[in-house]
């Protein structure tokens, strides 16, 4: 009995908490999501762009991480923000700032290229950081700085211009150790992903094609802060790898503008004088963005496939990872073709390969949805290599930013076998079968010769795919797709130069290219619609209570609800002061089978 009335507390308990955080996001709901006007901008605003906030291409709809204030930003909207900004008289000016941002190469061109948009217009764009790196590399972090107009520098901040390394564990020595042995097999040589199982240090292969990687990164990195800086490439790459530069030797270098703290630099930019009626308000780019009207325009679907691609449909729930769901991206597609409304697709990609026969399935769709008579556009973000080459291949066009990791077009499988490492542990294993292929996944025994043969058919018949459908869908032949195949990756930059990908750019030259292939003049309104449908923040919650998610994910979330209620509860006598948004996304991971 005394059991049972702890289990009803329990439930009582779980159901308040739940319903006074519900009761919160709905306060929060109805408070953010108001209806907005453009009256509500102030006269005189500086826009101002927290670069160590996080970014994410899809909307992330966990209500818990919206209710714990943390900075985030839809990436697309910071660009379009950015864009309309830079013809917006209330607008005076862009403020950011940075200790270290997490952005990947490719995200830091796109908002580097949309600050020289919005500088190109006449307005000042000003970044202060209190560090960059801090006992860590701060290469990509100054990069991004360098499109700004003046760089501001914390005092006891540095530069931590230390250059680009690459590094690799290798495990096989350990392996070996505990008696395990890891059967894999790729194709081909440049497929590197299994080395760290096979090999106890960079193959010659490996090392060429990383070593390529790195000379190109670093091309774009020095021409692009001597473009910013107004250095020669030359100079600039007699200082990156002599870092970190302490806060007077940057600006002796040229580095910074001005050292300083943040309310000196905001002083500048935003005007505050002897005259305070003259000074700009700061204004939040995301809050901007919010505010503007919804653009009307020729419809075109925004389809977004971020993460590890896999069969079935993508994670929703709390604390879910960003995925790509073949399914879901499939059917999004699908409900693109039969909107009549819309006359062409957005398909933006970041993601570093998974399945591929879910590969195989979004290229199918996407092949369906160009002879449909609805052409389609790809945007490449970070990185869209193997299976996200796969689903890109196909379309239309293929827009990357010169720092877009891509192609790997390849394939690898294996599995690790612990015969004797149980050996070592005096556990012993019996079985039965039926089939003389039956064990062939079973960890406890290596492939045989017979196995052996079919992994190879199978391997040989995806590589022939993959390539045959890159050959046919980039007009490449297929000796020369060979050549730029066997795992190999490329930066967009290369990738251009050796017609792997159409142009280069973002965003804005994708959008472009969109006009293009659909016949809009180049100023055409457009109008993006996601689909499938961002998902209600309700949504997501009721999914969770149907058990949508893991109980570890959902006593997370109990958790989390209880360390935001206070905070929420406060709120509750404050309607007028809606709390900030924010939304959590972590980075993608490493997939086998077709991954990078």
């Amino acid at each position: 009995m005394r059991r049972f009335g702890r289990i009803v507390v329990l439930l009582l308990a779980s159901t308040g908490l739940l319903s006074l955080a519900l009761l919160g996001m709905g306060v929060w709901m109805a408070a953010h999501f108001s209806p907005r006007t453009e009256h509500d901008l102030p006269k005189r605003a500086v826009l101002s762009l927290d670069l160590d906030g996080k970014f994410s291409d899809v909307p992330d709809n966990d209500p818990l991480a919206v209710l714990s204030g943390e900075k985030a930003y839809g990436l697309h909207q910071v660009i379009d923000a950015m864009d309309h900004a830079a013809t917006d008289p209330r607008v005076v000016g862009l403020f950011a700032t940075m200790g270290h941002a997490s952005l990947g190469l490719g995200d830091v061109q796109e908002v580097r290229d949309a600050v020289a948009r919005f500088r190109a217009s006449g307005k000042p764009a000003l970044l202060f950081a209190e560090t960059m790196g801090e006992g860590g590399s701060g290469t990509l972090d100054y990069y991004l700085a360098s499109a700004f107009g003046q760089i501001w520098l914390q005092p006891s901040g540095d530069i931590g211009l230390t250059g680009m390394m690459a590094e690799s564990p290798f495990i096989k020595g350990t392996l070996d150790l505990l008696g395990i042995k890891a059967q894999f097999s790729g194709r081909h040589e440049y497929k590197s992903a299994i080395d760290m199982f096979t090999e106890t240090g960079f193959t010659a292969a490996h090392r060429e094609n990383l070593g390529r990687l790195m000379d190109s990164f670093s091309d774009q990195i020095a021409e692009g802060i001597a473009s910013g800086r107004k250095l020669t490439p030359d100079a600039v790459r007699g200082l990156v790898g002599k870092g970190p530069f302490l806060a007077s030797e940057a600006k002796a270098n040229g580095l910074v503008d001005q050292i300083g703290y943040r309310d000196a630099a905001w002083a500048v930019i935003a005007g505050d004088g002897a005259d305070k009626s003259k000074a700009a308000e700061e204004m939040d780019i995301a809050d901007y963005a919010a505010h503007l009207a919804d653009p009307h325009g020729t419809k075109v679907a925004l389809i977004t496939g971020s993460g590890a691609i896999h069969r079935g449909e993508s994670h929703h729930g709390f604390d879910a990872d960003a995925d790509f769901g073949a399914q879901t991206i499939a059917e999004a597609l699908r409900d693109a073709v039969d909107d009549d409304d819309v006359k062409a697709i957005l398909f933006r990609v970041d993601s570093p390969g998974g399945s591929y026969t879910a590969s195989d399935t979004v290229w199918h769709e996407v092949k369906r949805a160009r002879a449909s008579g609805k052409p389609v556009v790809v945007s490449m973000g970070n990185v869209a290599a193997s299976g996200g080459y796969f689903v890109s291949m196909a379309a239309d066009r293929i827009i990357a930013q010169p720092g877009t990791i891509t192609g790997s077009i390849g394939v690898f499988t294996g599995k690790m076998v612990l015969e004797d490492f149980w050996k070592k542990l005096g556990v012993s294993w019996d079985e039965m079968h039926r089939g003389d292929n039956a064990v062939m996944w079973s960890a406890n025994h290596a492939f045989s010769p017979q196995a052996q043969a079919r992994i190879d058919a199978l391997l040989d018949h995806i590589y022939a795919d993959f390539t045959g459908k890159a050959s046919d869908g980039r007009g490449i032949a297929a000796d020369k797709m060979d050549q730029l195949a066997r795992g190999r990756i490329w930066t967009g930059a290369d990738a251009k130069t050796l017609g792997l990908v159409d142009g280069l750019g973002g965003w804005h030259e994708a959008v472009a290219m969109v006009r293009e292939v659909a016949g809009l003049k180049p100023d055409a309104p457009v109008e993006l619609v996601d689909y499938p449908r961002p998902r209600k923040i309700w949504e997501v919650v009721a999914d969770a209570m149907a058990g949508g998610v893991t109980e570890r994910r959902q006593m997370a979330s109990l958790l989390k609800a209880a360390a935001v209620l206070q905070p929420v509860l406060a709120r509750l006598s404050i309607l007028s002061e809606p709390p900030g948004a924010a939304t959590l996304r972590l980075p993608p991971l490493d997939h086998a089978g077709a991954g990078k």
